[in-house]
């Protein structure tokens, strides 16, 4: 139990000289800390790629050695290489493995523990480089990133209270308890240009000075860790990596506008987040950092989680709070606004994940050091969960104002097999499409804005030449559809004729007068739609229009898709000049669409063919072509 300051201090002192082998190479191991750290990525991809598994193989072998006390193992959150999980590091000499499987420990503990020779065709980076140790330093992927929300991931066990506390964990808590009022509080999220990393990007301390202005007793903090947009996981990743940060900005964000009571809303499918956030608020608990009387100054604050059921809309704030209370989760009107009037009638702030773990490295670096990050109205770093038609998946951050172009090529490692760059996906269903043509663009809130798209939680897929931008508004449509809650006729209704719309023009049977019916809707609803969910849900389709409108005439006009995609407008044609009538294609087609012989051209009937490729992909002949 920590009751005071110097109990608190005690314990990072101790642990910082365990954890220091991690941070200096030339660092002289302890005698709880060892001689080696050997970290394994235990989030959600890398977990499903079987790191476990790898992790009990190597104490297994380590065990069997008697070198526990020499070698550490430390199940840890995301590196963020995603592409190239599961990955293994080695402290202290900072080598990282890549696509490490469990059949290759014996080999990793024989050469690289036992030997001192690292395995190098698992090395990250180049992996014939003359030095090895450090590598990562001249590797694009992490060499340009700058973290700060996820300044832990991949650096601590999240299920070691111990290990935050190492590196300056809740001692951004114990300032604010002791040195700061809550004004100050308010002041400094103010003067850092904080804007909120789940939406809108609305300034964090304005919405924190709404709700400390409220003089009612009981006020609550909420966290928002539903992510529900379609390839994003940032937030998932910073619960299973850094749990406690959240917890810490939570309770700093209790004090500055009174609240002794905060709620975690979390989707049940994140089971690995889930856990780790329920071990580290049992942590905090019995270490007295949440609870009564906090290092003994008197502040109450406590959290609870509860568990969402995988409805999108929950992620829109007034929504999310009535399922917190039990109730279905439904978007409320707004005024009153949360800050206001929000959980069980009471002033309440809602923030997400993301937003809450760079409010510790605010209080401590200070304001201004925030601000010196990013543009002048978009502060700090963003986190991106990059997918898609790319090399390099995975999650990034960095800071406000880096362009497109070095996300994608320079970090992300450019576009697979040789293909063009065609579109990039930012802020999911509720977001749009940035073309080609805007790869230098600064991503920062505004210029988002400014190009029909905007920055969301921080999701970003990233499409190539092969992408029908037709097909992918319909594919958010789709997603919108499914997940409205349908309370108010604009979303219910407007986005499905939408997708009739828009499925229809994917199947060949739009007409030119449907484009004009299809923006005129999405507008409307923009205007009228309840909520920001509904309101932002035509966005990918205006995007696509905006920026692909040839794509659009294609389908309607021609007829054709040019990316070959849709296939009630595709054709399978085979070019006699090149066919040499073997008939496989014919013996293939599993509805009969084929006819010829050795003396009569093959001919494809497209009335049957049902598009399924197969005579393409199995002629050796490479006579068969996809006309679209």
């Amino acid at each position: 139990m920590i009751k005071s300051i110097s109990d608190i201090d005690k314990i990072r002192k101790e642990k910082q000289a365990d954890l220091m082998i991690r941070v200096n190479p030339d660092a002289e191991p302890t005698a709880t800390g060892g001689k080696m750290h050997i970290m394994v990525c235990g989030g959600t991809g890398c977990t499903s790629s079987n790191s476990m598994k790898i992790i009990d193989g190597l104490e297994s072998l380590i065990k069997i050695n008697k070198l526990e006390n020499d070698i550490k193992v430390v199940k840890t959150g995301c590196f963020g290489l995603c592409a190239e999980g599961p990955i293994v590091m080695f402290y202290p000499e900072h080598i990282m493995y890549t696509l490490v499987q469990p059949e290759d420990v014996n080999e990793i503990f024989d050469s690289h523990i036992m030997k001192g020779e690292p395995v190098r065709r698992l090395l990250a980076g180049d992996k014939e480089a003359e030095k090895i140790e450090n590598a990562l330093e001249n590797v694009d992927f992490f060499s340009r990133q700058m973290r700060v929300a996820l300044r832990n991931c991949g650096a601590i066990n999240p299920e070691n209270i111990d290990e935050y506390i190492a590196r300056d964990g809740y001692s951004a808590l114990e300032k604010v308890l002791t040195e700061m009022e809550p004004e100050d509080v308010i002041d400094t999220i103010k003067e850092s240009g904080l804007r909120g990393r789940g939406g809108g990007g609305f300034p964090t301390g304005v919405k924190w000075s709404f709700a400390a202005d409220q003089q009612v007793a009981q006020k609550y903090v909420c966290c928002n860790a539903d992510e529900g947009d379609p390839g994003a996981f940032m937030d998932r990743s910073v619960l299973e990596g850094d749990p406690h940060v959240v917890i810490e900005a939570m309770a700093i964000a209790g004090y500055a506008i009174g609240a002794n009571q905060g709620y975690v809303y979390v989707r049940a499918e994140y089971p690995i987040a889930v856990e780790r956030l329920t071990i580290a608020i049992k942590q905090a608990q019995e270490y007295g950092l949440l609870g009564k009387d906090i290092f003994g100054t008197g502040f109450d604050f406590d959290l609870d989680v509860r568990l969402g059921a995988g409805a999108f809309v929950c992620g829109e704030e007034t929504a999310l709070m009535t399922s917190v209370e039990g109730r279905r989760g439904e978007p409320q009107p707004r005024p009153p606004f949360p800050a206001v009037k929000g959980l069980f009638g009471k002033p309440t702030i809602l923030n997400n994940v993301e937003t809450y773990a760079n409010i510790p490295m605010i209080i401590l670096r200070g304001a201004e050091w925030f601000s010196s990050i990013g543009t002048e109205r978009s502060k700090g770093t963003k986190v991106f969960a990059v997918g898609g038609k790319i090399n390099n998946t995975g999650l990034v951050e960095i800071p406000m104002g880096t362009t497109l172009r070095e996300i994608i090529y320079d970090i992300g490692g450019g576009i697979p097999n040789g293909k063009e760059f065609k579109a990039a996906q930012t802020g999911g269903p509720s977001g749009g499409c940035i073309p080609a043509s805007e790869l230098d663009t600064p991503i920062d809130y505004d210029s988002l804005i400014a190009l029909g798209s905007m920055m969301g939680s921080g999701g970003l897929i990233v499409m190539d030449e092969d992408t029908c931008m037709v097909d992918l508004a319909k594919f958010f449509l789709e997603f919108t559809v499914d997940e409205s809650c349908g309370k108010c006729p604009p979303c219910r209704i407007g986005t499905k004729r939408m997708l009739e719309i828009v499925t229809r023009i994917t199947e060949g049977k739009g007409q030119v007068e449907d484009l004009e019916k299809l923006e005129v809707l999405a507008r409307n609803i923009k205007a009228s739609a309840l909520c920001g969910l509904g309101q932002t849900a035509p966005n990918p389709v205006l995007s696509t229009m905006r920026y692909f409108k040839d794509e659009y005439m294609a389908h309607v006009v021609d007829k054709k898709c040019p990316a070959g995609v849709c296939k009630s407008m595709v054709q399978y044609v085979i070019f006699d000049s090149i066919c040499k009538r073997c008939s496989i294609c014919k013996k293939n087609c599993p509805v009969g669409a084929i006819s010829g012989d050795k003396d009569t051209p093959f001919v494809i009937d497209q009335d049957k063919c049902i598009k399924c490729g197969v005579c393409m992909e199995k002629c050796p002949f490479k006579s068969i072509m996809k006309n679209a």
